[in-house]
């Protein structure tokens, strides 16, 4: 199976903010120990205030939907009560463009 992309972006409201950010760091630090993780990272806007984004990259849509399964994915309930609105959760396959070593997964 192919690499599989997702990419999240979630506004937290201001009072909020740190525990999100806490949570957001224990899941994906939980997360890179999964055997199928590829890489995840988070990111805080530096022009949105409250704004986190997540760019995941998993082995295969089954490690993925693993992951989705596993215990410590249980706190982004939590997450999710303190956004302003949904988030927005893209599923994304790469495109070859550009230089190979850094465009191409």
């Amino acid at each position: 199976m192919d690499e599989v992309t997702v990419i999240a972006v979630a506004k937290v409201k201001p009072e909020h903010e740190e525990r999100a950010l806490e949570l957001l760091r224990a899941v994906i630090e939980a997360s890179h120990g999964e055997e199928g993780c590829v890489k995840y990272t988070l990111h805080r806007s530096t022009n949105e205030p409250g704004t986190f984004s997540i760019v995941e990259r998993w082995r295969s849509q089954a490690d993925l939907d693993a992951h989705f399964q596993q215990p410590h994915m249980a706190p982004m309930q939590e997450v999710f009560g303190y956004l302003v609105e949904p988030p927005t959760i893209l599923f994304c396959e790469p495109l070859p463009a550009g230089d190979e070593a850094k465009g191409v997964l």
